[in-house]
């Protein structure tokens, strides 16, 4: 199950906005879906707007693959497994009749739980996955020639299995992120590098993580956080990667119904940890712990800067009826608040939203979650069935009472296409007729990622310098390179006091 917010890209009616108050923990609202009785692969095109689903068949598998957009908004699925390993899948942006065009064969090596990122020049690296001990470059196209490199840190972060067909690895799904110098961040299992992404060359090997493994399937979160851009724009003030959760190294072997006679679901972990990874000397630093252990939990940007963990479990890991005790509790996680102010538990849910669970952020600001299953089949006479229903939540800033002085983008009146460093407008409006004042406003730019087994691939939320705001008028400044925000679509927010209104797609570049 995966998701991608290039597949709900219409935008829908604005909501108002305005001042913060004290919230009451939001619920969730839950939509009942139909299962489909077609065989094998489907994608699902979900329109937000008004809940309507458009069915497309793939070919080959595309089971734990995994994808990026192209600078032209396309989707990209890379891999899969079987004849999917090496195929490479588009599904064009401006056609919701149009089937994924798919080339087979693609790819340098085989790619089943591996990770994209774009590049600052709109390729994406496509980085590991199951005896793939390597990283290759993809553009935005069907027709290349496999650019591929060796990297032998994805060996040596790989468990090593205990026999045929007895896979444990702890090194799948890695967490990738663009750094603002055009190189990339790769963490596997517990170890993480600085990576030359065209040559493959590993400029710095940063001190290990410790406490456990926080990658397929121990599967823990991560996330880079927001990049907010200094006053003259010309760097972000902070880069800092976050991890979150995860297992014991061998919590999969305790567990998983090959290398184990007995099932023990060892207890997922809690704590989290933070790097500065442009810094010199950077190293793990302990953040405040989550009030609850998860694995196979989803981390998103929400468009106030904040973050919320949602879905999972608090024993096992990954895999199939390899974890029990779900965690219905989503976490708004604040990481520049107070150490001890970080996490704050909102209202839970009642659907365990495990393996093969996700989630996305909608240009409304709600999160749309869905998905979750454990087995190998459809399989629903268990504790833990499989999960047809989806869910939207409402983080705290949709409260009602903050509606009659919610913002609205005029979008006929604000810039939809951004040029690296370059200014541009966004008009606001409200019902009650406010004056939005500098100082009270933040603009955020979110990059959709492809979310999928607890990692939103491509994800990075962008805070650009406003320069001045007039009659309702804001005047900020693009990144200014691909190198901060790759070429490509993204949702603009803008806040006043903490409260986003609904977004806008623009193109970047």
């Amino acid at each position: 199950m995966s998701v991608s917010l290039r597949l709900i890209r219409k935008n829908t009616h604005n909501i108002k906005t305005s001042k913060v108050s004290p919230l009451k923990p939001p619920k969730f609202k839950q939509t009942k879906l139909q299962p489909s009785c077609k065989p094998f692969f489907w994608t699902i095109i979900y329109i937000h707007v008004n809940v309507t689903l458009c069915f497309r068949q793939l070919s080959g598998e595309p089971w734990c693959s995994s994808g990026n957009l192209w600078p032209n908004g396309n989707l990209m699925a890379t891999g899969g497994t079987f004849t999917g390993v090496k195929t490479v899948r588009m599904l064009p942006k401006d056609n919701l009749n149009a089937n994924f065009i798919d080339r087979k064969g693609a790819l340098g090596d085989n790619r089943w739980y591996a990770t994209n990122q774009v590049l600052e020049d709109g390729r994406a690296i496509v980085v590991g996955g199951r005896d793939a001990f390597s990283v290759e470059v993809v553009p935005p196209s069907l027709d290349f020639k496999p650019m591929r490199f060796d990297l032998p840190f994805l060996k040596e972060t790989c468990t090593p299995p205990k026999g045929l067909y007895r896979f444990i690895e702890n090194n799948l799904y890695p967490f990738v992120y663009l750094l603002p110098d055009g190189n990339v961040f790769i963490f596997a299992n517990d170890r993480s590098i600085h990576l030359n992404p065209l040559t493959g060359k590993i400029i710095l090997e940063y001190p290990r993580l410790p406490g456990g493994s926080r990658n397929y399937p121990a599967s823990g979160v991560s996330a880079i956080l927001p990049l907010k851009m200094s006053e003259d724009n010309s760097h972000p003030l902070n880069v800092e990667v976050v991890v979150c959760g995860g297992n014991k190294p061998d919590a999969f072997e305790m567990v998983d119904a090959k290398p184990a006679q007995q099932k023990v679901f060892v207890p997922a972990l809690r704590d989290c940890h933070r790097i500065h990874p442009m810094v010199n000397g950077a190293k793990w630093e302990p953040e405040q712990d989550m009030p609850t252990p998860r694995v196979m939990g989803d981390m998103l940007h929400l468009p106030t800067g904040e973050l919320i963990i949602l879905n999972g479990a608090k024993k096992g890991v990954a895999a199939w009826e390899n974890a029990i005790d779900p965690n219905f509790t989503p976490l708004i996680y604040s990481p520049f608040k107070p150490m001890g102010q970080r996490f704050k538990e909102m209202h839970p849910t009642t659907i365990a939203r495990m393996y093969h669970s996700s989630a996305a952020l909608l240009p409304d600001t709600k999160i749309l979650v869905v998905g979750s299953n454990p087995h190998q089949f459809y399989t629903f006479n268990v504790p833990y069935p499989t999960e047809l229903r989806a869910e939207r939540f409402l983080p705290p800033y949709l409260d009602k009472a903050l509606n009659k002085d919610r913002l609205e983008i005029n979008a006929a009146c604000t810039d939809k296409v951004l040029k690296y460093g370059a200014p541009f407008k966004v008009t606001v409006t409200f019902k009650s007729k406010i004056q939005l004042k500098l100082g009270e406003a933040k603009v955020t730019i979110l990059y959709p990622p492809f979310t999928t087994h607890g990692f939103s691939q491509n994800q990075r939320l962008i805070v650009p310098p406003i320069k001045k705001i007039e009659n309702n008028v804001i005047t900020a400044l693009a990144p200014p390179s691909g190198k901060i925000a790759p070429p490509g679509y993204y949702v603009l927010f803008v806040n006043r006091l903490g409260v986003p209104g609904q977004g806008v797609w623009v193109h970047i570049d």
